[in-house]
C-alpha cells in the first residue's frame, strides 16, 4: 500500500445531551467507509474511486489483474472495479474484437455475431465458466487473493439490451427492435440467463459487488416506451437475482440524455452517470434517487486538462453539492488510458482536504 496515501483520523460532529455539541473521531477502514456512504451514514472522508481499461494486456487474465492491483494500490482506492474488456460479453457468441486505439482503452466488435435479424434466434446460452468469460473470472479470482485491503471488488456486468448491441451492432438492433422485436425478445431472454448465471459465478469467484453498467438508456438511442418494454425488465430481473446475495451493487448510465428517472426504483445501492456532461447533477440526483451517487470527476477534462487547483476545487463541489452524504467521488465512466497520474493524485488528495 502506497504509504503516502494512508488516511488520518475524521472528526465530526455530535450531540451530548446536556452538553452540546462535541467532538466524536471517526476511523474507518474502506469497506466500512463504503458501507457507509452507501447508507448515508457519516464518514471519516468521502469514498474515492476510478478505473481505466488496459488493452495491451487484458486477454491475459493473470496480468491484467496484476495491473488492477496495481492501479488500486498506487490510487489507495476506495473499491476496485474489476475492468475487462468491454466486448468480453460477446466473444464467446462469435463476436471478432480488438483493440483500435481508441483513447479510453475500449476494444470493439470487427465483425458481430449478428449480421441478419434472423441470427438472433440462434443464440443459445453460454457456461460462465468457458471461453472469455471463463478467463474474466480467472482474472477476478487473482484480483481477490492478491488484495491486501477490504475495498470491495465490483465485477462488471453489461445489461442484456447492451449485449445485445454489442452482438449486432446499434443500427441492427434498432432495426430488429422495432421490425422484429419477437426476435429481439427471445435473444434478451438468452442473454438475460447467461449474464444471471454469469454474475453468480462472479460472486462464486470473489466478486463483493457489481458495477452494471447500460448504454442504452438514452433518448438518443430509445424511446421510454422503448426502454420500458427492451430494457427495463430484463435489467430488473438481472439486479433481484444479484441483490440476493450482493449488497454493493453500482449502476452505470452511459451516455448523455439519459433516462434517470426511470432508475430511481431500481435494486441498486448507488448510481455513476455522466453528472459533469448531463442532466442530473449530483446533487439533483439524490432528490430523485435515495442511494449513493457516484460522480463529480470530469474524466475528459479537468482530470485530462487539470490544473490541481481545479481537480481539487471540483472534489469539493461534489461534496458541497451533496453534504458530502451518500456520495463516492469518481469519473463518470472509464478513465482516459494517457489521463496523468499527478492529476488522479490531485483527486485523491482532494478527498483528504489536502
Amino acid at each position: 500500500m502506497i504509504a503516502a496515501f494512508s488516511h488520518s483520523s475524521g472528526i465530526r460532529l455530535s450531540h451530548e445531551a446536556g452538553e452540546g455539541l462535541s467532538l466524536e473521531r471517526i476511523d474507518m477502514n474502506k469497506l466500512e467507509r463504503v458501507r457507509a456512504a452507501l447508507a448515508g451514514k457519516p464518514v471519516d472522508r468521502v469514498p474515492i474511486s476510478f478505473w481505466r481499461h488496459f488493452p495491451d494486456i487484458d486477454e491475459d487474465p493473470l496480468a491484467l489483474a496484476d495491473q488492477l492491483l496495481r492501479f488500486h494500490e498506487k490510487f489507495d482506492l476506495d473499491f476496485l472495479k474489476v475492468m475487462p474488456s468491454g466486448v468480453y460479453c460477446v466473444e464467446d457468441w462469435g463476436c471478432r474484437v480488438q483493440y483500435d486505439g481508441a483513447s479510453n482503452g475500449a476494444k470493439v466488435c470487427l465483425e458481430h455475431a449478428i449480421r441478419t435479424p434472423k441470427d438472433w434466434r440462434k443464440i443459445k446460452p453460454l457456461a460462465p465458466e468457458q471461453g472469455a468469460m471463463g478467463r474474466e473470472l480467472k482474472c477476478l479470482r487473482a484480483v481477490k487473493a492478491g488484495r491486501e485491503d477490504n475495498a470491495p471488488i465490483l465485477q462488471t456486468l453489461f445489461s442484456p439490451l447492451t449485449v445485445a448491441s454489442k452482438l449486432s451492432g446499434p443500427e441492427l438492433l434498432l432495426r430488429t427492435l422495432r421490425e422484429e422485436p419477437d426476435a429481439l425478445l427471445a435473444a434478451l431472454e438468452v442473454i438475460t440467463e447467461t449474464m444471471i448465471s454469469y454474475a453468480r459465478a462472479s460472486f462464486e469467484a470473489g466478486a463483493e459487488g457489481f458495477f452494471y453498467a447500460t448504454q442504452m438508456a438514452t433518448r438518443d438511442r430509445l424511446s421510454l416506451a422503448e426502454h420500458r418494454k427492451f430494457a427495463a425488465p430484463y435489467d430488473l430481473r438481472i439486479l433481484k437475482e444479484i441483490s440476493a446475495y450482493s449488497s454493493f451493487n453500482l449502476l452505470h448510465i452511459h451516455g448523455e440524455n439519459i433516462f434517470f428517472e426511470e432508475f430511481s426504483g431500481y435494486p441498486v445501492q448507488a448510481i455513476n452517470w455522466h453528472d459533469r456532461m448531463t442532466r442530473p447533477t449530483l446533487g439533483q440526483g439524490q432528490k430523485i434517487f435515495s442511494g449513493a451517487v457516484v460522480g463529480g470527476l470530469e474524466e475528459w477534462g479537468i482530470l485530462m486538462s487539470g490544473p490541481e487547483s481545479s481537480i481539487h476545487a471540483q472534489v469539493q463541489e461534489a461534496i458541497s453539492q451533496t453534504a458530502g452524504r451518500r456520495l463516492i467521488i469518481a469519473p463518470g465512466c472509464g478513465l482516459p488510458i494517457d489521463v496523468p497520474e499527478p492529476f488522479l493524485r490531485a483527486a485523491r488528495w482532494a478527498v483528504e482536504g489536502k
